[in-house]
């Protein structure tokens, strides 16, 4: 029986993706003793299987969206050839780099990063699985950030050769002719506008009757209407049946009326599901809800003492800057620092186009929490550089408490929109009266300009709106 090393250590961090890394290196900043566990690679899905590569072969599609219409401004690009083998390598290049640069940060704080699967002996002990050999690990305070993985909804023919999850999306070293999406969230409707910009026959399945039923209504249907008028076809209130290979293509019944859709590739992209029914974690007695999320206190503690959670595993929006935050309050917390989170200031993203970001509460939310409002908005095709750039699609829309006009959430949708959302978030964060931002000198010509003026038509002064009117 092979022997197993014991390390102690004051900080014990199971899981490498944006919580757990966050956590690791404000703990150490903190001058805690921390043990970094990754299975997988540093950085979790976002840098590895979600945001940055994603982000780096949209950039890809979005270039050849541009030079489709060069024309506009001028420029003659015919038979222009997209290579996304050398958009794939690019992608693996970007990850590679940014991988690369955290573990030189890990290093450089002198936190022992684990590489190997980590098991939760007690609150107190984990035992790890590397390469070299099995390590048991002491420690003063836990930190769970295992995350999340893509759910696997239960469709006959799901299993099949050519239906993907995103992971198997990223991986396609070829363009597919045709392409079906299931689900219209986040993830599905960022594939669709990357493959759809590079030429391929989108369609998404969505079971719900709107696109992206968590955002402000006006604003999930503009991005329906711009997705639409790009060739992308939508089928709302789908539920997939049946996915079968039929002539060498992927056959989908769906249950109004069994019509069937055929493509050549089939993309799932209902959600993702919490990595909380592990064994250990279930045997460690954490209390965990009806949707799989380990339940935790406003300091991001657990039931169980000294064991903390943060990032996907807690539910909520499953967003990586959110798990950043939660990874530092939740180290804060476990060293002895008061620490606390504003929900109502968590911005989020869909990268699009054009893009949409949202922060705050929207306009429906507001109503459901009993909160009297007043709406302003701004349409980008009275914007300047909008229209300076060809971008003059989406808008600015704010709303406010009717009573004291403090800022309350904030969507944008238009080009560079998640870039502008920080300036909402901060005032979000802040509490801030709208006739602050709408007052506030903003450079000019910019898209900023668009918040300064749907700020001034929450209040009735906007100066560059034909109708100007109090809500």
């Amino acid at each position: 029986m092979d022997s197993i090393n014991c390390l102690e250590t004051n900080v014990a961090i199971l899981g490498g993706g944006p919580a757990g890394y966050v956590a690791a290196i404000r703990a150490a900043q903190l001058g805690a003793e921390v043990v970094l566990i990754e299975e997988r690679e540093v950085g979790g899905v976002c840098l590895n299987r979600g945001c940055i590569p994603t982000k780096s072969l949209l950039k890809n599609s979005d270039m050849a969206r541009s030079i489709k219409k060069s024309k506009e401004f001028g420029l003659q690009t015919d038979n222009v050839q997209i290579d996304w083998l050398s958009a794939w390598t690019r992608k693996e290049r970007v990850v590679k780099n940014l991988r690369m640069g955290l573990e030189k940060l890990i290093a450089d704080h002198k936190i022992t990063l684990l590489k190997g699967k980590g098991i939760v002996i007690s609150p107190r002990e984990l035992l790890v699985a590397t390469a070299e050999g099995s390590i048991k690990v002491s420690c003063h305070s836990l930190l769970i950030t295992v995350g999340s993985e893509a759910a696997i909804p239960s469709i006959s023919g799901v299993d099949l050769p050519g239906v993907i999850n995103s992971d198997g999306a990223l991986e396609l070293k070829e363009i597919p002719s045709s392409l079906v999406i299931i689900g219209a969230g986040v993830i599905g409707l960022e594939f669709a506008d990357m493959f759809n910009g590079v030429g391929t026959k989108v369609t998404v399945l969505e079971l719900e009757d709107r696109i992206l039923p968590g955002e402000d209504k006006d604003i999930s249907e503009e991005l329906l209407k711009l997705l639409k008028r790009r060739g992308i076809a939508f089928k709302m209130g789908a539920r997939v049946k049946e996915i079968r290979e039929t002539n060498g293509a992927l056959e989908l019944a769906v249950s109004e009326k069994e019509t069937m859709y055929t493509a050549e590739k089939v993309l799932v992209a209902v959600g993702r599901k919490l990595r909380s029914a592990t064994a250990d974690i279930i045997k460690l007695g954490i209390e965990i809800d009806e949707h799989g999320a380990i339940v935790v206190n406003e300091q991001m503690k657990t039931n169980i003492e000294g064991v903390y959670a943060a990032g996907d595993i807690i539910g909520g929006k499953l967003l990586a800057h959110l798990a950043f935050a939660e990874g530092r309050v939740a180290i804060e917390n476990a060293l002895g620092m008061e620490s606390r989170l504003n929900y109502d200031a968590v911005p989020s993203c869909v990268y699009t186009h054009p893009e949409l970001a949202t922060v705050g509460i929207n306009e429906q939310e507001a109503g459901r929490r009993g909160i009297p409002v007043r709406v302003g908005r701004f349409d980008f095709r009275q914007n300047g550089r909008a229209l300076a750039m060809g971008e003059r699609d989406g808008f600015v829309k704010i709303v406010i408490n009717a009573e004291d006009h403090v800022l309350l959430g904030g969507q944008i949708l238009g080009a560079q929109a998640s870039e502008m959302i920080s300036e909402l978030t901060l005032a979000v964060t802040l509490g801030v009266k709208v006739e602050i931002l709408a007052d506030m000198i903003h450079p000019h010509p910019t898209l900023s300009e668009a918040i300064m003026e749907a700020c001034g038509d929450a209040v009735g002064r906007s100066i560059h709106k034909a109708i100007n009117r109090i809500n």
